[in-house]
Order: C-alpha cells, then sequence, then structure tokens
C-alpha cells in the first residue's frame, strides 16, 4: 500500500513532514521520500531506499539540511516518490497511494500525444506516479487536470501536489482510501493516518469526501471540488492495515476490532469449557480476540509475542519465502502459556495461508493440545485490485481458491458458483471452510461473517468496499 503526509506552516515545516511521514512507517517498507519548498531556494527533495533501515535513520541527515514551509512526504510499498515534476502548470512536486488497472490504456493513450514522454521506472515499469502527473499535464489548469485524473483512472488513487502556492490534496473519486486535514495555530497538515499529526500539535479539521480536492495553506483550507456522494472505503483498514489509533470516517480501528472480535464470538459460541485461552496473533489480531475473550468469558492471553524493535513488519522483503521466515522468526514463544493448552487463535485474516500455517505448527511444537482458529473477516476469494494489500499476483495463490479448485475439480469455477462460496449459509462454504481447516491443521475454524464485520464498522454495508470478500466493486 503507501502513506502520505504534508504539512502548510508558516514557520519551518520540515519537522513536522519528517515525523508526520514518519508514522506512515507500517504501511510500506520498500522507498521513501520528503519534499519541501523554500521560496527562496525552490524545491529540495530527498528520496532512500528503507527496505534494510528505518525511515528515521535514513533521512536523520535530510532533515537537518532541508528548509522550508511547506512539503510533502510519503513511504511506499512500490515506487520511489514523491517525484518532481516541470509543466506548463510550472514546477510541482507529487506523491500518489493506490493502484491503475488501466495502467497500459493510459499510457498508450498519453503517448500517442506529441511531444510526451516518460522519464521514471519502477522495476522495468513506468513509475505511476509519473502517469498521474502526466495525466494531469494534459490539461489547462491544476484543478481541471486532478479532476480528469481521478475521472479516467480504473482503480484507486489519492493524491498530493507541492506547489508554490499550495498543496493540492485529491481523495480517490470513491474514497476508498482515507485523506484527513489537521489544523494548529502555524498552520495545516494532511495525513492518510489520522493519529500521525496528534502529537505533533494538530487537532482534526476535517475528513476529505469521496473524490473531494482542496488546496491547504499555512492559512487555511480551499475546496475546489465537492466530495462526490458514492462512497466504497476499504474495510479492511479497519480489519488489518489501519494503526490502532487511528480512525477513519469518525470510526476507531481499535474500537472496531474490538468489536468485531464480540460479534464473533457471539456467533461462534466456543467458552471456557471448550478452550483454555484466546490469543491474537500480534499485532493486528490482538484487538479482535480481547473483544472475543470479553464476549465469551473465555480468558485472554499472549502466547507468543513479537519481537518488534528490528522488525516492524511482517512482509518486509519482497520475496515471500523470506518474509514467511521473518514472520516465523518474530514470534517467540512463552512455553508456559502453551504447554497442553487448548487456544482459540483470531488472526486479521488468511490469504495465502503460509504464515498462519507456521504459527499453527509452531504452536503445536511448543506443546499446545488445540489450536482453533477464528479469522477476523470471511475468507478472501478476490485479490485486491484498489489498493495493493496484498502481493499476490494470482487469485490460484489465495488459499480459499486453492481450496475451490480442489473440490471443483478445476481452476475454472464459474462466477455463479464463486457467489455460492461467499455465502456462509451454503454447503459449499462449510466444505471449503473444512477444505482449508485440513489443509492448515487447525483444530476447527470458523471465519466471521461478512455481515457481522460490517455491523463493527458501523458504517453502511453499501459504503464500505467489501470486493476481496464477495466481488463487490
Amino acid at each position: 500500500m503507501g502513506g502520505f503526509f504534508a504539512s502548510a506552516q508558516t514557520e519551518d515545516c520540515v519537522f513536522d513532514l519528517f515525523f508526520g511521514t514518519d508514522y506512515h512507517s507500517h504501511l510500506g517498507t520498500r522507498r521513501a521520500g520528503m519534499v519541501v519548498y523554500d521560496e527562496k531556494d525552490g524545491f529540495n527533495r530527498a528520496i532512500h531506499n528503507i527496505e534494510n533501515s528505518p525511515f528515521r535513520t535514513k533521512f536523520e541527515r535530510d532533515v537537518n539540511e532541508m528548509h522550508g514551509c511547506m512539503g510533502i512526504g510519503s513511504i511506499s510499498d512500490y515506487e520511489p516518490q514523491p517525484l518532481l515534476i516541470r509543466s506548463h502548470h510550472g514546477a510541482y512536486a507529487i506523491t500518489t497511494v493506490g493502484r491503475i488497472n488501466n495502467k497500459d490504456a493510459l499510457i498508450d493513450k498519453i503517448l500517442n500525444q506529441k511531444n510526451i514522454h516518460f522519464m521514471e521506472m519502477s522495476g522495468g515499469e513506468i513509475n505511476s506516479t509519473e502517469l498521474v502527473a502526466a495525466l494531469i499535464n494534459t490539461k489547462d489548469n491544476l484543478i481541471e487536470g486532478i479532476r480528469y485524473a481521478q475521472e479516467v483512472i480504473e482503480g484507486s488513487m489519492s493524491f498530493m501536489l507541492l506547489t508554490a502556492k499550495g498543496i493540492y490534496c485529491a481523495r480517490d473519486k470513491v474514497g476508498r482510501t482515507p485523506l484527513v486535514i489537521g489544523k494548529k495555530e502555524t498552520g495545516y497538515c494532511a495525513s492518510l493516518e489520522s493519529f500521525a499529526y496528534l502529537n505533533l500539535g494538530y487537532t482534526d479539521y476535517k475528513e476529505l469526501g469521496p473524490g473531494e480536492v482542496c488546496v491547504i495553506t499555512a492559512d487555511g483550507v480551499t475546496t475546489l471540488a465537492a466530495p462526490g456522494k458514492k462512497m466504497r472505503i476499504c474495510t479492511f483498514l479497519w480489519v488489518y492495515y489501519g494503526y490502532p489509533t487511528s480512525s477513519y470516517e469518525g470510526v476507531s480501528v481499535e474500537g472496531m476490532r474490538v468489536r468485531c472480535g464480540k460479534l464473533l464470538a457471539k456467533r461462534d459460541g466456543m467458552t471456557k469449557n471448550e478452550v483454555d485461552a484466546v490469543a491474537g496473533v500480534p499485532d493486528s489480531g490482538t484487538a479482535h480476540a480481547v473483544g472475543y475473550a470479553n464476549e465469551s468469558g473465555v480468558p485472554f492471553s499472549r502466547p507468543f509475542i513479537k519481537y518488534t524493535p528490528t522488525w516492524p513488519r511482517s512482509f518486509m522483503p519482497t520475496m515471500q519465502s523470506k518474509r514467511d521466515l521473518i514472520a516465523k522468526m518474530k514470534l517467540i514463544p512463552v512455553k508456559e502459556l502453551i504447554e497442553n493448552r487448548r487456544l482459540l487463535l483470531i488472526d486479521d485474516s488468511i490469504v495465502r495461508g503460509t504464515q498462519l500455517r507456521e504459527t499453527t505448527e509452531f504452536l503445536y511444537r511448543s506443546g499446545a493440545k488445540e489450536v482453533h482458529v477464528r479469522p477476523a473477516c470471511p475468507p478472501i476469494l478476490f485479490g485486491c485490485k484498489f489498493i495493493n494489500f496484498s502481493r499476490s499476483t494470482s487469485e490460484m495463490e489465495l488459499i480459499a481458491r486453492r481450496v475451490i479448485a480442489k473440490l471443483e475439480g478445476t481452476t475454472d469455477v464459474p462466477p455463479e458458483i464463486i457467489a455460492e462460496y461467499t455465502n456462509p449459509d451454503s454447503e459449499r462454504y462449510k466444505a471449503m471452510q473444512q477444505g482449508i481447516c485440513e489443509d492448515m491443521g487447525f483444530t476447527s475454524l470458523r471465519f466471521n461473517r461478512l455481515d457481522d464485520m460490517c455491523e463493527a464498522t458501523g458504517i453502511p454495508r453499501e459504503n464500505l468496499c467489501t470486493y476481496c470478500w464477495d466481488g463487490r466493486e
């Protein structure tokens, strides 16, 4: 995925920009960058690879050398940014969060225009952020270009532009990712994560609506394009991606996870006569487990602890095998809380299944008597095509799809049959759930239901993106 932060101040903004961007480190592990603008010296940019070193370490020298009253920063799992662009709009810097599904068609359309070429390449492909800039540059003014880019991009794309006059902030046209504004005496900030500015002295000012565009300066926030009516914010932000202290559309991430676990327990009905303890796979499974324990009366426990000082996330390397190895190395057992115990384990989700299988085997090797698994969300049947929450290159990497293919005897399963597997009351769903349980080596397995998970957000289901579970866009 990725995250970004911006600051516009009456004084130097670099301190706020540095820490505000750093607070998005849970959303990306490959590239990071900052750009500041100073009236005297113009734009100053720094970009670093952060695969093997934290953001703060890589940018310590830069933050002492940069100066300016406006700036944008980003952390990304995919491409180097922000980019500096020179165009008929003047010079500006741009950073993006999202995914473009019709990239090839848009590139061909732009290349057919005279005197257009691309400079930035990421992994052998044209940098998506530069493509957004190219779309913007096809129009006569920035706001017209921003609206055009929002309209023609299929997928999801939120972005920020730093200009000499202010910072343009544009949320994805159906709001799949958040974009919030904070305020303090010396100016304003914009952020993907709402918690990122709290310790910097900002208070909540506003949350941009779907497709809304505004420009921030040290003096204020001006809306340039009103929000649209259709919203499809990603539900997985609450279930997994979001940091516990964040909130989206006014709904706390930690609060949603506790409610989600509570509803899961109500539906599941396991008691302390059947299991000895409820545990969450750290970190995102923990609050779900707390909610389950509070509702069920089964004691909450931490039978393993995640070692985080040097491994903040489980999928840092690009190679899946290395990510799995690090995930395994990070979890350290507390044998006293595992041996001869019946454990109920809650993870945020099961995607490929590799890491949770390793965790289950690890618990058995550490002496667990039983391992019952209760994912906080339904089976993932469709690869995300909006915010890149998973690196899956094929839906057959998803364990649910592999089990379905085995049950149906083919990988080419018709959509109407796949739809049956999304219904938790159908026989096909029950067979899939049992197949995953046997494949993973669990004592038992029950997924959370989509209706219960959506209820935990408190947001109408029609405003939530649930594509990865039911294929609904």
